[in-house]
Parts: structure tokens; C-alpha cells; sequence
């Protein structure tokens, strides 16, 4: 016996290491790996976002609602004795009358129709929740992504600083040697390399957190991708500021007020509906101890709606449903503001990272080149190579930022106008 249950509980404790095997497989295999792009990323996180999972729980608790809504009321079944232990005739339980009776409350005015509306209008609010939670969670995906992507552009131009300062130093090590400079530019040129593999390093950190940032939106700690695919100095062209404009109808935070209003009037309608009574109606026997004869019963009952017509619950109603037009005529108010911000932002941020790159990043390589061979001629002072380093650098990040910012206001601007925008120029692989 022993044995057969030692065996039993053997098989299933292999059983369920296997299908935990099983699921550990599975996930692993829904992980973004290699170099990922924005699209992947994305699709990752709406599958396994930890956030969304729970959210998504509500909508099935709103769905639950709905069907007890709908319920009808429970009938009551009611025991009823008199005549007993009293005095007289009516001492002990000779008199005893027992009444068995079962009643029914019927509701009018439809008022269990408009419960299961209201209930539906809910669950499509938290709907429109939800999708609300799938485009912050997509805008922050895609931020994200573009904090990866700046970073791997910032450990490239780390590099470059490094391999400009190390040539420098070699530069200057041969001028020192051949006593044409002091060895304190020497030993400076040593301190600029230095400050630049720091920076390098602290660059490479910094992707590190980017990379496990992002990967949190799909719940995992330890990133299994490499890196992120997409060019950051790829820009595209924006539609008409009224045409932006026009689709801020589709944002869930516009369309929810749709959504509320229906809930309001199906309220006002429930309310109004709260004036007409609801009538219980009972029907049962009587058992005549005394006699042993039995006979029926019925009744018939309803409230008087003298003093209470539910007039404060269809006033609260009627300023709820007010409410809610003021309410979308803010947003909307508030949205476009939002978004005619964001447009000129847009076009800034463009502006500058295009300029900064397609002319002053040139300009300051050109610079750099032209100071190196000035300076190994002896025509340019150690100072003014440094300066010139440090312009490029300085530049480098500028631009950098300024593309970064673009990437993430276009986020922004997506969330507002519920339209991919950003995956069109995101998607363009490295040059």
C-alpha cells in the first residue's frame, strides 16, 4: 500500500514538473530575444503586461453584474400562527390557525430592464477603460523603446569620444617625445581619455536600465532581447493640425463620455421609474386547528407614494447627466490644447534634431579633422583641440535629445489621437 501511494504521488509530482516545464517553455518562448523592434515589443507587452492582466478582471466582474441585473426578485415563503396560548378558548393551541402563504414582489416600470441597461452601460465604461489602459501601456512601451534606442545611439558616439581622444593622446605622446609640447598636455589628454571611457561606461549602464525598463512591461526583470532595431534620426511628415484634430473623437477618454451619458439617462430612467410602486401579491392556506378544515388565502399589497416620489433621486439624476456634457465639453476643451501643444513641440524637436545633425554635426567633425592637423602642424594650441572636442560632443548628445524628444511627444500624440504614428518611421532599421 505504501508503495502504490509513494508511486501515485511520485507520477503526479512529475506530472506537474512537467507542466511547469511545459509553461516555462511557453513563456520563454513569447520573450522578444535578438534585436527586437517596436512592433515586437509592443505585442509582447499587450500579451503579458501584469497590469492589464488584473484590469482585464474587472471587465469579466462587469460582465457578472450584468447577469445578476437581470435576475427577478425571490418569492417569500411566510408561516404565520394565531390564536394560541392566549386565555379562554384560546388557551393551548385548540384555536390554532396556521397560515402557509407564498408571495411575489412584481416590479412595474420596467425597472429590472433599466438595472440590466445601467449594468451594460457599466461594462462598456470599463471597456472603454481598458482600451484607455492599452494605449497609456502602448505610449509607455513605445517611450521606453525610445529610451533603449537613444541610449545605444549615446554608447556609439561614446565610443567615437573614445577613439577621438585615445588618437589625440597618441597624437600628442608623439609631440611630447620629439619635445615639440609640455608633458601637462600629455598628461591632460590622459585625463580626457579617461573621462571618456567613464562616460562610456556610464552610458552602457544607462542602456542596461533602459533595457530592463522596457522589459518590465512584459514582466520580466532580466532582459532576454539584445537591443533595440529602429533608426532614432528617421522623422516623417505630420498630417494637417485640423486633421489631428478631428480624430481626437476616437480617444476612449472622449468616447467614454458617450458611454456616460447612456448611463446617465438610463439612471434619470430608473429613477423616474422609482415613482411607480411595485406590487406583492401572496396567495397561501389556512389550517383551522379547531375545525381540521384548511382554505385559502390571498393578499394584495403595494406602497402609497404620498410624501416620497423619489423626487431627490430624479433631480441627483438629472444634475448627473448635466454633469456629464459639462464634463466632455472640458475634455475636449483640455485634449486639443494638449494636442495643438504637442504639434509645435513636434515640429521643434524635428527641427532641431534635423539641423543638428544634417548641418552642425558635420560642420563640427569637419572642424575637429581640420583642428587635428592644425595642432600636429603646431598651428592650433592644445586648448583649442580640446574646445573643439567638446563642441562635438556637446552636439552629439544635443542631437541625441532633440530626437528623442520627437520620438516621445509623437508617442504623446498617438495616445491623444488613438493612431499609430510612431511605428512607420520607429520600424526603419539602423543605416
Amino acid at each position: 500500500m505504501k508503495n502504490l501511494i509513494a508511486r501515485a504521488l511520485g507520477t503526479c509530482i512529475a506530472a506537474w514538473l512537467a507542466l511547469a516545464s511545459a509553461n516555462a517553455v511557453a513563456a520563454d518562448a513569447s520573450e522578444p530575444r535578438g534585436a527586437i523592434t517596436l512592433a515586437q515589443a509592443l505585442d509582447a507587452a499587450l500579451k503579458s503586461n501584469p497590469e492589464l492582466t488584473a484590469s482585464r478582471y474587472e471587465l469579466t466582474a462587469a460582465q457578472a453584474r450584468i447577469v445578476q441585473a437581470g435576475m427577478r426578485l425571490n418569492p417569500e415563503l411566510s408561516l404565520e400562527l394565531e390564536n394560541f396560548a392566549g386565555g379562554g378558548e384560546a388557551q393551548g393551541t385548540d384555536a390554532l390557525e396556521t397560515t402557509l402563504a407564498f408571495s411575489q414582489v412584481v416590479e412595474l416600470g420596467g425597472k429590472r430592464s433599466l438595472r440590466r441597461s445601467i449594468a451594460e452601460v457599466d461594462s462598456d465604461l470599463i471597456t472603454l477603460d481598458l482600451r484607455a489602459r492599452q494605449l497609456d501601456l502602448l505610449a509607455d512601451v513605445t517611450r521606453r523603446f525610445i529610451d533603449v534606442v537613444a541610449a545605444q545611439e549615446r554608447i556609439r558616439f561614446a565610443d567615437e569620444n573614445v577613439a577621438i581622444a585615445q588618437r589625440t593622446l597618441d597624437a600628442i605622446a608623439a609631440r611630447v617625445k620629439a619635445a615639440r609640447s609640455p608633458i601637462a598636455e600629455e598628461s591632460r589628454a590622459r585625463i580626457t581619455l579617461t573621462r571618456a571611457q567613464i562616460d562610456r561606461r556610464q552610458a552602457t549602464l544607462a542602456l542596461e536600465t533602459a533595457r530592463s525598463a522596457l522589459s518590465l512591461t512584459w514582466g520580466r526583470v532580466d532582459p532576454q532581447f539584445t537591443s533595440a532595431n529602429a533608426d532614432l534620426f528617421a522623422f516623417q511628415s505630420l498630417e494637417p493640425f485640423e486633421a489631428l484634430a478631428a480624430k481626437i473623437e476616437r480617444n476612449p477618454d472622449i468616447t467614454r463620455f458617450a458611454s456616460e451619458a447612456r448611463l446617465r439617462d438610463a439612471e434619470l430612467r430608473l429613477a423616474q421609474a422609482q415613482v411607480r410602486p411595485n406590487v406583492t401579491l401572496s396567495v397561501g392556506v389556512r389550517n383551522f386547528r379547531e375545525s381540521g378544515d384548511n382554505a385559502l388565502v390571498a393578499g394584495f399589497s403595494m406602497p402609497l407614494a404620498v410624501h416620497d416620489r423619489n423626487q431627490g433621486g430624479i433631480r441627483e439624476a438629472r444634475a448627473r447627466r448635466a454633469q456629464s456634457d459639462a464634463e466632455l465639453s472640458a475634455s475636449k476643451t483640455r485634449l486639443l490644447g494638449t494636442l495643438y501643444a504637442l504639434y509645435r513641440e513636434i515640429g521643434a524637436a524635428r527641427e532641431r534634431a534635423t539641423s543638428l545633425r544634417a548641418e552642425a554635426l558635420p560642420q563640427a567633425r569637419d572642424a575637429l579633422t581640420q583642428t587635428q592637423s592644425g595642432y600636429e602642424r603646431g598651428r592650433f594650441s592644445f586648448l583649442e583641440l580640446l574646445t573643439t572636442q567638446q563642441d562635438l560632443l556637446a552636439l552629439s548628445e544635443a542631437a541625441i535629445d532633440a530626437a528623442a524628444e520627437y520620438h516621445r511627444l509623437l508617442a504623446e500624440l498617438e495616445r491623444l489621437t488613438s493612431e499609430p504614428l510612431t511605428s512607420q518611421d520607429l520600424e526603419a532599421p539602423l543605416p
